[in-house]
């Protein structure tokens, strides 16, 4: 039974991507479906979110371990590295060095510990050219699990997030129905029972290699160019964020 859930990382477990005006930071996301389930078989349990969008691994490790450890948690999800994936000098095997030595600290204090692979980015023309090195983050990452005895969601292998209906516009962040999915997961993987359904899309519209194209572009114009324009002047989009729940509390059971 979870009493205490502390989730860390970056906009993935933030919940960038699932708008809720009603939510603290504006968005919702897996992690807080996964706790309001969790609630439901467990009405006191104290649930914190220490994510911030925009954090690098280092970033997480430096500003939400300590926190998470006082907290004294019984499960810990843990998700951080993939926008260092994104920066073109990327250490894998470094990211990896630190990985390894922070589940080992959660592990040690008690806690049940979930990972994630990353996302197979096959079908998207940017997102293409990091498999290579989000596979082997992804080896990584499940040697660590291996031996440490955690739980894995492995995204890599979900070929439904192949599917750009389950992600918001900017292409980097899943929407409410991609957080659906991976929330399913997670409660799947804790063996947790839970109301979660997924979306049924149906089938996916073909689209024309103009109308690929046409999107590619737009998506370059509205969302990559500004990303990039935040790297350059060394911005993050979470530089002015707090996390949404810094501290241990109640799970709001209300049916949104």
């Amino acid at each position: 039974m979870v009493n205490r859930f502390v989730a860390l990382g970056d906009s993935f477990t933030e919940g960038v991507g699932d708008d809720d005006p009603g939510s603290p930071n504006a968005v919702r996301g897996w992690a807080d479906r996964t706790a309001e389930q969790l609630a439901r078989q467990e009405p006191g349990l104290a649930y914190a979110n220490l994510a911030i969008r925009g954090r690098l691994l280092g970033d997480v490790l430096a500003e939400q371990l300590e926190p998470a450890l006082a907290m004294r948690p019984d499960l810990v999800t843990l998700y951080a590295g993939g926008n260092d994936l994104m920066r073109p000098r990327a250490d894998v095997d470094a990211l990896a060095e630190r990985y390894d030595a922070t589940v080992a600290r959660l592990v040690s204090a008690g806690a049940t510990v979930l990972l994630f692979t990353g996302v197979d980015g096959v079908e998207d023309p940017f997102f293409r050219r990091l498999r290579g090195r989000t596979a082997i983050y992804n080896e990584h990452v499940r040697v660590i699990a291996a031996k440490h005895g955690t739980l894995l969601v492995d995204m890599w292998a979900m070929r439904e997030l192949r599917d750009r209906r389950l992600w918001s516009a900017d292409r980097i962040h899943l929407n409410a129905y991609g957080h659906t999915l991976i929330a399913a997961a997670v409660l799947d993987t804790l063996g947790v029972p839970h109301t979660i359904s997924p979306a049924d899309l149906g089938p996916r519209a073909a689209l024309s290699a103009r109308q690929r194209r046409a999107e590619t572009l737009r998506w370059a114009r509205e969302h990559a160019a500004p990303w990039v324009g935040r790297r350059l002047r060394g911005e993050s989009s979470g530089d002015a964020l707090a996390p949404k729940r810094p501290a241990l509390g109640p799970v709001s059971l209300v049916e949104r």
